[in-house]
């Protein structure tokens, strides 16, 4: 489907391509203690510490980093969902069990993934989870996410929202990418929190 002409995308390109930018510039040291930071932050939330599975996802290149949360919330005895990209960009679901249990996977031109290189348990697992964490580039003041463009997580929650399903959903982000306006259409739907390094920050709805 094209997306030409659909109202916000051009600022959305801007905008990504700037907050990409600044990611960019993040240095090994960086990356390292914000995910430290993140992961504490994180594990604070009550949304977590309460869910039997959570839907994650490994980052990779400058993107805030999740291994240290993922392998504190494994072992917690919390269930962990991990994605595997399809060819159609929607995304089907493995449980991970340490980082022995990684694949990295190579799609095409874009970068490389970590996915689960265990069984798969289908598109339709992420509705049993009681949190979503997605990636993101930029929450706004409402809640509304920026996303990198792929339409992955639009999937997601369209699949969330038919099945009934409602699961806290939580961006993880850099404390920089929390800003005033995001660009919106009319399929976007707000998260309920935003974790950064130096705190959370909820959002109108109830989780």
């Amino acid at each position: 489907m094209s997306h030409i002409g659909r109202p916000g995308e051009p600022d959305k390109r801007s905008l990504r391509r700037d907050l990409l930018a600044v990611r960019n510039r993040l240095t090994a040291d960086d990356l390292r203690e914000t995910a430290l930071a993140l992961a504490r932050r994180a594990l604070e939330l009550p949304e977590l510490a309460r869910a039997g599975t959570v839907a994650a996802y490994v980052s990779v290149g400058s993107e805030p980093g999740t291994r240290a949360l993922l392998d504190t919330l494994r072992a917690r005895g919390v269930r962990v969902l991990l994605p595997a990209l399809l060819p159609d960009n929607d995304l089907d679901w493995g449980v991970y069990e340490g980082e022995g249990s990684l694949a990295r996977v190579q799609h095409g031109g874009r970068m490389a993934l970590f996915e689960p290189a265990g069984a798969r348990l289908g598109p339709d697992a992420v509705t049993a989870a009681d949190a979503v964490l997605l990636p993101g580039l930029a929450v706004d003041t409402r809640g509304m996410r920026l996303g990198r463009g792929g339409g992955s997580y639009d999937r997601v929650l369209a699949r969330l929202e038919r099945a009934g399903s409602r699961p806290s959903l939580v961006v993880l982000l850099y404390d920089s990418e929390v800003v005033g306006h995001v660009p919106e259409e009319p399929h976007d739907r707000p998260v309920h929190a935003v974790v950064t390094p130096s705190g959370v920050r909820r959002f109108g709805q109830e989780t």
